[in-house]
């Protein structure tokens, strides 16, 4: 059976540059990145003595379009990497089995474009935007640029330049630890004696997009108050390190009086479970997201996770972060008993056994991205799929 490779592709306005990429989704592996590996396609005739080149663009949007007034912007526009194109730098540079492919069907007038991120680079992340919001919406996002032009510092024309925008991404480490987070808390009370204890215990400390989050909840009531109700909530965390703020959403809740009212001298212990996804947080304003181009594949925002597999403080752009919150209501005078446990919201790494257990959606993603490494060393070049960006349905820059 023939696999069909699906490879984007975008054309300048005058149809004279077309640019090839084989994914969107570049994953960050924490000691290295993917390279961005890419084909561009150029009209020598209108060249006429003009350089072709690309660039690899970090945009961070911190702050509402709507509220730039007098010259100030809520936005930094970086440019990582820049390439010389055409005519060709290095010859014999090294080329990936997709570009070998790609120029080898597209022929002399293709040329291969390949970008490294840096190390210090952040994830794509998108902040949804609320009903009555304007302009693109808070993040980081990427985008590649290829324009005409005497040198790399030339202004761009819009009929010679094209964008694509993609995405750099994390994934969990092969192995999710056997750690389990847990957390105890005691609440006295000043006019009585005794204290309510709370333990809460997940059973794992990363879970994957789509899963159920377990939480093991002991209430013991050595106190003279009682517990009216349960409360269980999922809460990303999310701090902008450009303004140095930090914001918290509950992305998943439930409220229960199961085994309620705990009275003194009681005890209750019970397993909760939660399912904290993006289509059930639509249309909710600052809810983080994984970078979304499409409607159909957006995500929570995935945790964001050092070079050793931990969360970094110094990391960059918008740093995520996930706990699961547990309140006990102790009525009216009693007041709430709180605590919160750390843990790690994230994708799969592709070959690892947990990849089957993620949702439907991701499944189909895996399968497709499976197929497209696995086709890159096929004969055949006819079972290559073109699909255009779609401007309308992307955030691009102009």
């Amino acid at each position: 059976m023939v696999v069909a490779v699906k490879v984007f592709k975008k054309t300048t306005p005058n149809g004279k540059i077309t640019v090839y990429l084989g994914k969107r989704d570049f994953i960050d592996h924490g000691d290295y990145c993917d390279p961005v590996d890419g084909v561009v396609v150029i009209d020598e005739e209108y060249m006429r003595g003009r350089k072709v080149y690309g660039q690899l663009v970090t945009v961070y949007r911190y702050g509402r379009e709507e509220d730039e007034v007098m010259g100030v912007k809520f936005s930094k526009e970086l440019v990582l990497a820049t390439e010389q194109i055409f005519p060709m730098v290095n010859a014999k540079m090294e080329m990936t089995p997709m570009q070998e492919r790609l120029i080898k069907k597209l022929g002399t007038n293709a040329f291969p474009l390949t970008f490294q991120f840096p190390q210090s680079s952040p994830s794509s992340v998108t902040l949804q935007a609320g009903e009555d919001d304007q302009g693109k919406p808070l993040g980081v996002e990427y985008y590649i640029k290829c324009f005409v032009g005497d040198s790399e510092e030339d202004k761009s024309h819009k009929r010679s330049s094209v964008s694509l925008t993609i995405k750099k991404l994390q994934y969990a480490p092969p192995q999710r630890g056997r750690r389990l987070p847990s957390s105890l808390v005691s609440k006295g009370f000043t006019f009585s004696q005794g204290k309510i204890n709370l333990e809460v215990t997940l059973d794992r400390e990363i879970y994957y997009h789509g899963e159920k989050i377990s939480a093991n909840i002991v209430v013991t009531n050595n106190s003279r108050k009682t517990v009216k109700s349960i409360k269980c909530f999922v809460v990303q965390h999310c701090e902008v390190t450009m303004v140095n703020s930090q914001f918290s959403k509950h992305v998943a809740s439930m409220e229960t009086r199961e085994g309620c009212p705990i009275t003194p001298g009681a005890s209750f212990s019970k397993s909760f479970y939660l399912v904290p996804v993006a289509s059930s947080n639509k249309d909710r304003r600052g809810i983080a997201l994984d970078g979304h181009l499409k409607e159909e594949d957006a995500n929570l925002a995935s945790s964001t996770l050092g070079s050793e597999g931990k969360t970094s403080s110094e990391a960059m752009g918008i740093v995520i972060s996930y706990s699961l919150r547990v309140k006990l209501n102790c009525g009216t005078l009693g007041g709430e008993l709180q605590t919160d446990v750390p843990f790690k919201l994230m994708n799969p790494a592709p070959g690892t056994v947990e990849r089957e257990r993620v949702n439907a959606m991701k499944k189909m993603k895996s399968i497709e991205r499976h197929r497209y490494e696995n086709s890159h060393y096929a004969d055949d070049d006819d079972n290559i799929v073109f699909e255009d960006f779609a401007r309308l349905r992307m955030n691009e820059p102009e």
